[in-house]
């Protein structure tokens, strides 16, 4: 949400493309917020949230995307298993 506004933002504004230009990093990933850090549980969400880090890969086999997904972030999600 821009802070100003309260609108909704078209997407993460410290989200940027890697130099390579085929992932993306974060501005801000040592300072995040635990909202970022928690993001995201599942390739659901993602999708529903049309998040930029989703790959055609994943939307054709979210299967193995959430599995990536969680090996990912089993250090980031307290308690969750």
């Amino acid at each position: 949400m821009d802070p100003n506004t309260g609108q909704r933002l078209a997407s993460c504004p410290w989200l940027q493309k890697a130099p390579d230009e085929t992932k993306y990093t974060c501005k801000i990933y040592h300072d995040r917020p635990d909202d970022c850090r928690h993001y995201p549980v599942n390739i659901e969400q993602m999708i529903n949230d049309e998040c930029e880090m989703l790959e055609v890969r994943d939307l054709t086999n979210p299967k193995r995307a959430q599995r990536t997904l969680d090996k990912l972030m089993v250090d980031s999600r307290p308690g969750y298993e």
